[in-house]
């Protein structure tokens, strides 16, 4: 599939005050918009995922699938401060001539939502059927729909919070040391902080999986004295991730997740979850140990339509990417009673 780039040449204002004097988005589109406007299917991906959300999402979106190009329009953006198209710190500041690198402004999820609402008015779209997303991706579309709420007919949210907690503030804290740890970062050197962003992605594993998925996957037998699958384990997903990913945009979307707090200045989390009026479908996973059950019940319980729906999967947070058929099930049986609802 190939990208697709919404150039937007005025500044976009941060919550900081400080601003981006222009901006880049990645973005893809499959299938057709109907004459309706009725059939958007807008997906927000999580951290380091990118704007294909067939690669990420294969058992979701497809012919016969869940979300299907024959009937939907489904649209995925690269949020900004991500290093698949749109504009992060490795970009080049036009005030410069030179790569923003460590000077890149501090970006809150909100500011990546502001991001994309010019580029959905230039593709014509006044109604999106579905806002869907999980973790980050989920964190996008809460603050959105409490932004435009007249905008979406439906969302669906899974393993995501309203507010990112001291537990997961405190696990990318202890990422970005081991990143601090490598001199390399924030150098112009080549492959600056891979060595480090390896170490980071190995924390972040032990908070997406459990103790359960590492019993089943990595286990030893018979175990010898050193040579451990686990230990395997880490340093293959954290080389896995430094031959696809930025540091830079690592350390970026690591931060902007911290500031994810839907009641800052809203009057709290109660009010500004009430200002999302359409119907909504809250998905947690019982196993999910970065953002447990306990956050999504939250959210269901002070939205004004929510229904909430439990994974049921030993893979913990990872499981919104493993469990397809679960997912499936709950979003057509949710989208199904809400066209039930309209043609009465």
């Amino acid at each position: 599939m190939q990208l697709k780039y919404f150039h937007r040449k005025q500044p976009l204002r941060l919550e900081t005050g400080s601003r981006l004097p222009e901006y880049t988005l990645a973005y893809t589109t499959e299938g057709k918009l109907n004459e309706e406007g009725s059939n958007v299917i807008w997906i927000c991906h999580a951290l380091t995922a990118n704007a294909i959300p067939s690669e990420w999402w294969p058992g979701l979106i497809g012919p016969d699938k869940l979300y299907d190009p024959a009937k939907h329009f489904i649209v995925c953006v690269n949020m900004l401060g991500s290093c698949y198209g749109s504009t992060t710190a490795a970009s080049t500041n036009p005030e410069t001539g030179q790569a923003y690198g460590k000077d890149f402004p501090l970006l809150s999820i909100r500011d990546i939502v502001h991001a994309m609402m010019p580029l959905r008015q230039s593709l014509g779209i006044e109604k999106i059927m579905l806002g869907t997303g999980g973790s980050v991706g989920g964190q996008q579309i809460l603050e959105w729909a409490i932004m435009e709420p007249e905008l979406f007919q439906a969302i669906c949210v899974i393993g995501t919070n309203a507010m990112h907690s001291p537990w997961g503030i405190a696990f990318n804290e202890a990422q970005r040391m081991a990143m601090e740890a490598d001199p390399t970062l924030w150098t112009d050197q080549e492959n600056h902080g891979i060595a480090g962003m390896e170490a980071a992605r190995s924390i972040a594993l032990l908070s997406y999986r459990n103790y359960e998925a590492y019993h089943r996957t990595q286990q030893d037998d018979p175990r010898g004295l050193d040579d451990y699958r686990a230990s395997s384990y880490q340093r293959y997903q954290g080389l896995k991730l430094s031959k696809r990913f930025d540091p830079w945009a690592y350390w970026i979307l690591s931060k902007a997740m911290d500031t994810h707090d839907v009641g800052r200045g809203r009057g709290g989390h109660e009010a500004a979850l009430q200002r999302i009026t359409c119907p909504a479908l809250v998905i947690g996973i019982a196993s999910d140990f970065l953002f447990p059950l306990r956050e999504q019940e939250f959210i269901h319980e002070r939205l004004p339509q929510s229904h909430l729906e439990v994974i049921e999967s030993p893979f913990g947070h990872d499981g919104f990417l493993i469990e397809f058929d679960q997912i499936t099930r709950w979003v057509q049986s949710f989208l199904q009673k809400l066209e039930e609802v309209e043609s009465e």
